[in-house]
């Protein structure tokens, strides 16, 4: 498993968490059933479809139990804290936490990240769009970085990380609006626009955080 797998969760697509970028030989099943386990479980949880999505990083956890390798599951668990932070469930990242001795120091910067408070230090170990995103100093500096991401978990993820930071702007929800509806992600959809409706609330707007709130109903009446 190549060091940088899991920083590149939103820089090659999540089926490479636990192979890399590149071409590779064929992979031991073990990692095979851990990788699917948790691409299904981190897209099921975006999806709203909780019960799924723990079963699913549960079986991910079983298979890399299997090498007896606690950097790989550090890995793991910061896929499963990284969909939480796209959902705009801003908890610690508990499971990490218990794994970060044995955790390479590129995971280590990717859970400051996540948790919106990088380093220079940690930025440096980060993909290149998100070390971007993570040293951008002003909001327009910050949805540019947005837009300039290669994929929608990492523009999902980051928009979040600028939400944690303070720098989430008008556009900027728009955009993590337009990214969570266009992939039919529920959970993170149905936060960013709460989040859309208590501003536009806040700003005296009614008509607009009425219009939100009958988005978000025509949301829920599917579930």
């Amino acid at each position: 498993m190549r060091r940088r797998a899991l920083p590149v969760l939103a820089a090659c697509g999540m089926a490479v968490l636990l192979h890399g970028c590149g071409s590779n030989p064929p992979a031991p099943d073990w990692k095979l059933n851990a990788q699917g386990a948790l691409e299904r479980g981190a897209h099921a949880y975006l999806e709203g479809r909780s019960s799924i999505a723990e079963r699913e990083f549960d079986i991910a956890r079983a298979e890399i139990a299997r090498t007896g390798r606690p950097d790989l599951m550090a890995r793991a668990e910061l896929t499963r804290c990284a969909a939480r932070t796209a959902s705009l469930a801003f908890e610690p990242c508990t499971a990490f936490d218990a794994l970060r001795a044995d955790a390479p120091a590129a995971e280590v910067a990717y859970d400051a990240y996540l948790a919106g408070h990088s380093t220079a230090a940690d930025a440096a170990l980060l993909p290149p769009h998100h070390r971007v995103l993570a040293t951008a100093g002003t909001e327009s500096a910050a949805l540019a970085a947005l837009q300039a991401m290669p994929d929608a978990l990492s523009r999902q993820i980051g928009a979040a990380v600028v939400l944690e930071t303070g720098r989430a702007n008008p556009a900027v929800i728009a955009l993590a609006i337009d990214n969570a509806s266009a992939q039919g992600w529920r959970r993170p959809l149905l936060a960013w626009l709460t989040l859309q409706a208590q501003r536009a609330q806040a700003a005296g707007d009614t008509v607009a955080a009425d219009a939100v709130r009958r988005r978000m109903a025509l949301i829920e009446s599917g579930h």
